[in-house]
C-alpha cells in the first residue's frame, strides 16, 4: 500500500472514531441540574492541517455531517458522513465518502452499526452488525463483512453514553477519564481502549474563532471543556508505552455539541471548523 493510500484509510478510521465521539455498558445516572443532550445537525469543514514528509498527502478538502437524535428512553440515533478530497504530490486526486449510522438503546443496552466507505462513488468496505452490553461483558454478532459472533469481557461503551460519561466526569472536575468504547467502526470486531484529557471548564463569552459566529451562538450551553482522546488498539503488541493510533481533540459544551475538531493520525492532521449548526426541539425523557 502507498503512503497516499494509506493515509487515505487512516482518514477513513479516524474519521469513523470521530463520528462516535461528536458518544455499553450501563450509562451513569445524568445528575441534576444536567444540560440534556441536544438533538442537532452540525456541518463542519474540513482541511488538512500538518502534514510529516512521506504521507504524500498534498492537500485536502472535505465537509463533515453529524446528526444526532432520540432520547434515553427511546433510543440514540446518529447519523455520520465525511466526504473528502485527497491529493498527492503528483496531483492526483481521489474522493472519499464515509457514511455511518448507528442507534443505541441504554435500556436495553443493544447497539446497531453500519459503516460504508465509497472511494470515487464505488462502495470499497462495508461493515454492520449489533452489539449487546452487560455491566461485564461485550457480545458482538457481525453480518457484514462476513458473518461473525464474539464475546468480550469488560465493561464498554457505547458511543453516547461513552460521550454522557465524559461531560459527567468534565463537570465533576476530573481532568482524565478513561474507558473501552465500541462503535463498531473498521472491520466491527474491535473494542478500543480510550484516555480523554479533559481541560479546564469554560464558561461566558465564547469567541467563534475560526468557526462560523452564527453558528456558535446556536449552541446553547454555556458551559464546556477543551477534550482530546486517545484511541490505543489493544490487539496490537507495541512494547513500552503504548502509542495511541489516532487521537481527537475538539471543545466539548455540556449539551453534547462539539467544535474546534482536530483529527490526529501522528503522519497527518485534519481540522475542522464548525459551519452551521440547526438545532432541533427536545423530545422527552432525556
Amino acid at each position: 500500500m502507498s503512503a497516499f493510500a494509506a493515509a487515505v484509510r487512516a482518514l477513513s478510521l479516524a474519521a469513523a472514531v470521530c463520528a462516535s465521539s461528536l458518544g455499553m455498558g450501563v450509562a451513569p445516572a445524568q445528575s441534576a441540574g444536567s444540560l440534556p443532550l441536544v438533538p442537532h445537525r452540525a456541518v463542519y469543514d474540513m482541511k488538512l492541517g500538518d502534514a510529516a514528509e512521506g504521507t504524500g498527502i498534498a492537500a485536502l478538502t472535505g465537509r463533515m455531517v453529524y446528526e444526532f437524535s432520540g432520547n434515553s428512553c427511546d433510543g440514540y440515533s446518529v447519523t455520520f458522513r465525511f466526504v473528502s478530497r485527497f491529493e498527492d504530490e503528483g496531483g492526483l486526486s481521489q474522493v472519499t465518502d464515509l457514511r455511518t449510522s448507528s442507534f443505541e438503546e441504554p435500556q436495553s443496552g443493544r447497539y446497531q452499526f453500519l459503516t460504508q466507505t465509497y472511494v470515487d462513488q464505488a462502495l470499497s468496505e462495508e461493515t454492520r452488525g449489533t452489539a449487546t452490553a452487560t455491566r461485564d461483558r461485550l457480545r458482538i454478532a457481525l453480518a457484514v463483512p462476513e458473518e461473525k459472533k464474539l464475546d468480550i469481557n469488560g465493561q464498554v461503551y457505547f458511543p453516547i453514553s461513552h460521550l454522557k460519561a465524559m461531560i459527567e466526569a468534565a463537570k465533576r472536575g476530573e481532568p482524565f477519564f478513561e474507558a473501552e468504547v465500541f462503535d463498531g467502526a473498521e472491520t466491527g470486531d474491535k473494542v478500543y481502549a480510550t484516555g480523554a484529557v479533559i481541560g479546564a471548564r469554560q464558561e461566558g463569552a465564547d469567541a467563534a474563532g475560526e468557526d462560523d459566529a452564527a453558528a456558535v451562538g446556536k449552541i446553547g450551553a454555556g458551559a464546556r471543556w477543551p477534550v482530546t482522546i486517545s484511541y490505543f488498539d489493544p490487539t496490537l503488541d507495541q512494547g513500552g508505552e503504548a502509542t495511541p493510533v489516532y487521537q481527537i481533540s475538539f471543545l466539548l459544551y455540556e449539551n453534547g455539541v462539539t467544535r474546534r475538531l482536530v483529527l490526529d493520525y501522528g503522519d497527518f492532521k485534519i481540522e475542522g471548523q464548525l459551519k452551521d449548526l440547526v438545532v432541533y426541539p427536545l423530545t422527552d425523557c432525556q
